[in-house]
């Protein structure tokens, strides 16, 4: 889980400019709904998104339009009044009983666009809750401000800016760690490694995501990591397929992926499906549907790593692979965030989105609040012996030596 970018593990990312502003949007909890980012599901009728019945519910397309223009009115009396547009929206969405409701302002939404476009404003580092009261780094990026200042993973995690962190949820640590997304902005983290304590500041910078690596492990599988679904990653994951030697299983890590754009994570699934239906999602009622692209490698052994940051887009790719039999899955249960949202620009540029549909695996199968139950569970998902008992099941169909 990338800290610092605007990608967190409670929600997922948009894309910008999709049917002028009107996407529609998978997001991920509000947990901090001032840093929320989203994905999405065009609405036209071009590969891999698809109408496949269009039969609207004349309530829900009511209740939702009734909703959207309501939440425009608050907004624009409270500037009427000198007040905060932006917290009136808060306060409605608050009111309206949809738990994955969110509005974030201007600034906030272009930088988790930006993120969308490969790039975020951090410091280099990923973090992890290690147990209670303690928060480590899990990962830090080659050449960024953390690698250089000398964190390393296994670093714990004391204070930011002199606030201790080991109490706060992890969403938290990254907006305190990403700050207003400015580059050039300082942080300072206090850190222990072993029992030495130190101070270091870093300055935040504009890096590049690293959401696909591909290692080629002793016994010849190809574990392909995919840490969010953002521009580019899905043909990253096809190529990487193509790439990978003949009879080579791969192994597909999507733990911690917190989702991003449902049309990359279509394009991820052409990787091993030659065509044929990734995910359907209904619309004020009116259903449609999501397919892999033709040609991708439909013989090569797949085992999908699994957890419960394993989230939205993610999840499609995982229900597609699982119920057309393509993958084993194997780890713990997915986080269960399939809510289609439409997202509303409000009067002081602000943006909120309620949500207006579901998306359903090729089974039929509901995603939103239930989660992907894995074929293969294993008690600590996010350890090694989740890799191990992967491998194992990868080697069982052939993928391994």
């Amino acid at each position: 889980m990338p800290v610092g970018p605007g990608l967190r593990p409670d929600h997922c990312l948009r894309p910008r400019g999709v049917l002028r502003g009107a996407a529609l949007t998978l997001v991920f909890a509000g947990v901090l709904a001032t840093a929320a980012a989203t994905g999405s599901l065009p609405r036209q009728q071009t590969d891999p998104v698809k109408a496949v019945r269009a039969v609207p519910s004349r309530a829900s397309v009511d209740r939702a339009t009734v909703d959207r223009a309501a939440l425009a009115r608050a907004a624009a009396e409270a500037m009427a009044d000198g007040k905060s547009g932006e917290k009136a929206a808060e306060e409605f969405v608050s009111r309206s009983g949809d738990r994955w409701g969110v509005v974030y302002g201007p600034g906030e939404y272009e930088e988790f666009e930006q993120a969308l476009d490969g790039s975020y404003t951090g410091v280099g580092l990923s973090a992890r809750k290690a147990g209670p009261g303690r928060v480590e780094i899990s990962r830090v990026r080659a050449g960024g401000p953390a690698a250089r200042a000398g964190l390393r993973a296994g670093d714990r995690l004391v204070t930011l800016d002199g606030r201790p962190v080991g109490g706060l949820p992890v969403p938290e640590v990254v907006a305190l760690l990403r700050g207003d997304g400015v580059p050039g902005t300082t942080v300072t983290l206090g850190v222990e490694r072993d029992r030495s304590a130190r101070t270091v500041t870093l300055s935040r910078a504009r890096l590049a995501t690293e959401d696909v690596t591909v290692r080629r492990l002793d016994d010849g599988t190809v574990l392909i990591k995919v840490s969010a679904f953002t521009k580019g990653t899905g043909e990253r994951v096809r190529a990487a397929v193509r790439a990978a030697p003949a009879g080579a299983g791969v192994l597909l890590d999507l733990r911690g992926n917190p989702g991003g754009l449902v049309t990359e994570a279509a394009v991820a699934a052409s990787a091993f499906l030659d065509g044929g239906l990734v995910a359907t999602y209904d619309v004020d009622g009116e259903e449609r549907a999501v397919y892999a692209q033709r040609g991708g490698d439909t013989e090569r052994p797949v085992v999908a790593l699994v957890d419960g940051g394993t989230m939205s887009a993610a999840e499609l790719l995982t229900g597609a692979l699982k119920d057309r039999g393509r993958a084993v899955t194997v780890g713990s249960r997915t986080f269960g965030k399939g809510a289609v949202q439409m997202p509303s620009t409000l009067p002081d540029g602000s943006v909120a989105e309620l949500t207006v549909g579901h998306y359903r695996t090729p089974a039929g199968h509901g995603v939103d609040g239930r989660g992907i139950t894995p074929d293969l569970a294993v008690g600590d998902a996010t350890g090694e012996r989740a890799e191990e008992r992967a491998r194992t099941v990868l080697s069982g169909l052939g993928g391994g030596s």
